[in-house]
């Protein structure tokens, strides 16, 4: 059963709420960084990134960047920019973009559900991130981004939720990137008690993004109980920030593929060997696929529709069957001998976020071709993760992001 509890979160004073929130560390470059917190002292940029603030070309891996992180962290709490709650508190975070809503408890999970499978991953991780971001949470003392977890939809959780929000005025509500962004504290101690009980009758919790942030996590915290072998277990050290969605709220955008080439063949021949596994029709305008096991595709200008033959349908491998996976299986590795998309520089993905427009723009500029998939389902990422097996690279984009810095979790 799952373990989630309040916790004392530093946050930002009201008059910064809109200032100090931060989209998160890895969806921009340093450079994209450095343009983002121009006039802004209090981004929380500053600590995800904090090579920012160090000269250009300064190694974002190296210990004067994790040292300039914690210096410029407690800056804002020294100074009154980022408060602390007198008591462990949930906090309740409603996203609404484009007029569909998501609503989130911010709490604490625990590094032993992670590690007996409570908390369940549908990702492997690089060690290379998972470097960065244990330096990162160790030097600075706390978690600065939350993990973004799921879980079956518990009707008592939503209507205690609910209730709140509608009783209770909020703390922060304000609008970034056209995402509102609003959060209400939760600091009656009966509630508090009652929402860690209800979560430890949730049987599993699910990442759904964040798998190099909780990797991270992790470690820290055996990193800590380690340095301290006489743990009780209820140290802060032992759990990490994490927001927790009911799963019918969430959505999976879409995840598209560019490729730079089609590995020596033409046109035609590259389309010939497509339809040895594929029913393959020109379209008109742009096509999005709406169904399983269909896919745009975007070659010499030209708009196509994909629908995969049942005979390279698995319905029996929860994996094998996802249109990532059919893909990657039938046309990137045999036809365009990509088989590493992880590492293959031929190859680039695509956030649906961005829209066909991006897809198209790409073929015009660096790509020969493009693909555009349908999103996968909360469902399938469930069940890959109930079955301990795990999606391809690039499987799911999940919007709006977690933004960073509106809660910060202390690990002593």
């Amino acid at each position: 059963m799952a373990i989630f509890k309040g916790f004392r979160a530093f946050r930002p004073s009201a008059k910064l709420q809109s200032e100090i929130p931060a989209l998160p560390y890895d969806v921009m470059n340093s450079s994209e960084a450095r343009e983002m917190v121009k006039d802004n002292p209090y981004s929380f940029l500053h600590i995800d990134r904090a090579e920012i603030d160090l000269p250009e070309g300064t190694d974002p891996y190296c210990d004067d960047v994790y040292k300039k992180a914690k210096e410029n962290l407690k800056r804002l709490e020294n100074t009154g920019a980022l408060i602390q709650d007198d008591s462990p508190c949930f906090y309740i975070y409603r996203q609404i973009m484009n007029g569909r809503e998501q609503v989130g408890i911010v709490g604490c999970a625990s590094i032993d559900d992670y590690k007996s499978n409570v908390i369940k991953k549908h990702e492997h991780t690089l060690a290379k991130k998972e470097i960065d971001r244990i330096n990162h949470v160790n030097t600075c003392n706390a978690n600065t981004g939350p993990i973004f977890l799921t879980y079956k939809n518990k009707k008592d959780i939503t209507d205690i939720v609910n209730a709140w929000m509608d009783s209770h005025p909020c703390v922060y509500d304000f609008v970034q990137d056209s995402v509102r962004q609003t959060a209400w504290i939760i600091d009656d101690n009966y509630t508090v008690s009652r929402i860690s009980q209800l979560f430890s009758q949730v049987d599993a919790m699910y990442i759904a993004d964040g798998h190099h942030r909780c990797a991270s996590a992790v470690k820290v915290g055996e990193m800590r109980r380690e340095a301290n072998p006489n743990y009780t277990g209820q140290e802060e050290f032992n759990f990490f920030l994490a927001v927790a969605f009911p799963d019918n709220q969430l959505e999976i955008m879409d995840y598209n593929r560019v490729v730079k080439d089609l590995n020596g063949l033409s046109d035609y021949e590259f389309i010939d060997k497509l339809k040895e596994k594929f029913v393959v029709t020109k379209c008109d305008g742009q096509f999005k696929p709406n169904k399983k096991h269909t896919f745009g595709m975007l070659l010499n200008n030209q708009w196509y529709s994909l629908k995969a033959k049942d005979c390279i349908i698995n319905n029996n491998d929860p994996v094998a069957r996802l249109d990532v996976s059919i893909l990657q299986d039938n046309v990137l590795a045999p036809i365009l001998n990509i088989t590493n998309p992880k590492t293959d520089a031929r190859i680039d993905f695509v956030g649906g976020i961005r829209g066909l427009g991006e897809l198209e723009r790409r073929v015009q500029n660096d790509m020969h071709l493009a693909f555009a998939m349908y999103p996968t389902t909360i469902d399938e990422l469930m069940d890959i993760a109930d079955a301990g097996m795990i999606m391809p690279p690039k499987s799911t984009w999940f919007e709006p992001k977690l933004l960073s810095g509106m809660f910060i979790h202390h690990l002593s």
